[in-house]
């Protein structure tokens, strides 16, 4: 008996209309976990570098992690990988809400989407019937409205739907996958899905999940919860309870947004409004958001109403995501009601809310500049506001100039030419970043930017604080019950950490500690996407519920895998690895690994080449970012090191001596 997981995944052949239940091997989940973990080995294995991300052969991959559905608190994230139209690497984006839970109660771990429908479809799994429907009649409906209309169709109130906008009909290099309280949004998975053809997944399940130390797991479960209740009863002084808010709640429990709209970049991110807040923008601001927030909402078997339903006068009610509420307002230097209007649009759309806003902007600039002309935007309304509109419209539907808009700022700007690759500046591995400028260098941000491969900072970060607090005895005081850490070396690292001084930014922490720093951090988010559980209560906060000692237990009572913290520690670094080889082996290189240009104004190149020379030994990378032949060995990657060397990816020493031998015998 599997525990935990189901141990089957349902593969579907959208070229042939073709579904089975395919069961899986569990040394793979003793290996890889489950959600990213093995989506990342089944995209090696059968998504080769030379597949593009709208080919056939490349796979959409919806995936339950492995403890959601059980009783784990906030364990609910589905995790979506594919081959980015954005980036041309391996893209993995996490979305919270009902899905994943609802696909293991219907006896699936994953659903492997591959080829292309002839028109377009839509998947019904409940249970174990499962059909390819026809869509014809959804083409061009907005992805709120599509499930919806599914549900009142099949007639399943309870189905839980997973649906594409017209962006993602229409390959929108940043459309998302809606699913009503949450959304896949970053690396253009909406766009691959609606390459193949899927308008949506609606999946109901009514099975149960076993569990192989039921009242071991359920007395975790519990202690997590206490830990939460005492967090709550029990505030740290500068740091933010459990519950107050983080990702969507802060968007949309607070008001004061000083901090925010004068420190964040306006525009396509290149102007700090210094002053802008001011108590009549406060009130006004706090109006608008407390006459449109109708309620404050949770996914799956969490408590912490991390999302928010809005009700513009006139509009549907929609989801709130994220930073999404002041992404448009600060791309279009407008107001609050205009964010929240133009998001609900872009939400049934199905768009990314961080890249979509910066690309409209980055096209208004080109036409201030003469770049872009007046007769690439027939018909461009006068008021501010009414153009985002309408290049919302321009960019979805594909017309005109909306087109090459519709591939990012990387690739808009390398089609547009004339000098728009100035414009295209806020980019990382060719993926719009949240729109942020800061002063002088942070080494852990920088490294935590340039080695990511989710490309999203607010998915690398957490666990360590972002800044010193200024006092000594506040960082001791801090530290005493910091029971998260994995090695006691991190607390000496950060009481020895001041705001001025010898022990102070760009060069403390040292090289070595922002390795280790930086590693902590996206260690724990590996885990959290392989186990699907909420980053809001594991690796973004300080000092959460989950870490590096209780998970291990988890592991072990719910899916009865044996695992200590160092057998985590291995599985983590071990998927890491095979996420960073699927990116090796498309091209990607130390070259790539780098932030905006104009990120920091104050940069320190040979200290930042230092930071990625020491994060590539920790890692036993080489010198371009390479896993050496040694590293995938130990890892239990030796498959990866062999096809390494067969392609003449691999330049190592040890390599080059298998590559002679090989060639001599």
């Amino acid at each position: 008996m599997r525990y935990a997981e189901t141990g089957f995944n349902l593969e579907v052949d959208l070229t042939r209309g073709n579904i089975e239940k395919v069961a899986t091997d569990p040394r793979d989940t003793e290996l890889y976990l489950g959600g990213l973990g093995t989506n990342a080995k089944i995209l090696w294995d059968r998504v080769g570098p030379e597949v593009t991300p709208f080919s056939p052969e490349n796979l959409l991959i919806f995936s339950a992690g492995l403890l959601c559905g059980t009783p784990a608190t906030g364990c609910n994230r589905t995790i979506v990988s594919t081959i980015s139209p954005q980036t041309e690497l391996m893209a993995f984006s996490m979305m919270g809400g009902f899905w994943a839970p609802e696909l293991k109660y219907a006896g699936y771990d994953k659903v492997i989407l591959q080829g292309k429908s002839e028109k377009l479809v839509y998947l019904w799994i409940h249970n174990d019937t499962v059909e390819i429907r026809d869509a014809s009649h959804l083409a061009g409906k907005g992805a709120i409205e599509t499930a919806e209309q599914i549900r009142q169709e099949l007639k399943q109130p309870k189905a839980q739907v997973s649906a594409i906008g017209l962006a993602g009909e229409n390959r929108v290099y940043y459309a998302s996958v809606e699913q009503g309280r949450s959304s896949a949004s970053r690396g253009g998975i909406g766009a691959v899905m609606g390459d193949k053809r899927v308008k949506a997944i609606a999946v109901r399940g009514t099975k149960d999940i076993n569990l192989a130390k039921p009242e071991e797991f359920l007395g975790l479960c519990n202690d997590v919860l206490a830990y939460i209740k005492h967090r709550e009863e029990n505030p740290i002084k500068g740091v933010m309870p459990i519950l107050a808010g983080l990702g969507s709640p802060q968007e949309m429990k607070v008001h004061d947004e000083k901090w925010h709209t004068e420190n964040f970049m306006w525009g396509n991110s290149r102007t700090r409004r210094k002053d802008f807040w001011n108590e009549d923008i406060e009130k006004e601001w706090t109006d608008t958001l407390e006459g449109a927030r109708t309620r404050l909402i949770s996914c799956f078997n969490c408590p912490m109403k991390c999302g928010a339903t809005i009700s513009m006068p006139g509009l549907p009610t929609y989801m709130m995501k994220c930073f999404t509420k002041l992404t448009y307002t600060m791309a279009a230097y407008a107001d609050l009601d205009f964010g929240l209007r133009i998001a609900q649009k872009a939400t049934e759309y199905g768009l990314d809310g961080f890249s979509a806003p910066q690309v409209m902007a980055f096209a208004l600039e080109l036409l201030e500049d003469g770049i872009l002309k007046q007769e690439d935007f027939p018909g461009l309304p006068e008021d501010n506001e009414e153009r985002f509109y309408y290049l919302l419209d321009m960019i979805v539907k594909r017309e005109g100039i909306g087109d090459v808009l519709a591939k990012g700022t990387y690739w808009a700007a390398r089609e547009i030419g004339n000098g728009a690759e100035a414009y295209a500046h806020n980019t990382i591995k060719k993926h719009e970043q949240l729109p942020l400028k800061l002063s002088m260098l942070n080494p852990i941000y920088f490294l935590m930017y340039s080695v990511g491969e989710k490309i999203n900072i607010t998915q690398i970060e957490g666990q360590f604080p972002q800044a010193p607090f200024p006092k000594r005895e506040h960082r001791e005081k801090f530290c005493e019950d910091w029971i998260q850490v994995p090695h006691e070396k991190f607390k000496q690292y950060f009481i020895d950490w001041e705001l001025r001084g010898e022990n102070s930014i760009p060069y403390y922490p040292t090289v070595e500690m922002t390795c280790d720093i930086v590693e902590w951090q996206e260690m724990m988010h590996y885990i959290d996407d392989a186990l699907g559980q909420c980053a809001g209560l594991s690796s973004f906060p300080l000092k959460p519920p989950y870490h590096i000692h209780n998970y291990p237990k988890f592991i072990s009572a719910g899916a009865g895998i044996e695992m200590d913290e160092e057998r985590l520690t291995r599985a983590a670094k071990r998927y890491r690895t095979l996420v960073r080889a699927v990116n090796i082996r498309r091209g990607m290189r130390r070259k790539d690994e780098k932030p905006p240009e104009n990120h920091w104004k104050k940069r320190f190149p040979e200290l930042e080449e230092k930071l990625l020379d020491g994060y590539y030994k920790l890692k036993g990378w080489n010198e371009d970012g390479i896993p050496t032949k040694e590293t995938l060995e130990n890892m239990d990657l030796g498959y990866v090191a062999d096809e390494f060397i067969q392609r003449g990816i691999l330049t190592d020493e040890a390599a080059a001596d298998v590559q002679k031998e090989t060639q001599t015998q």
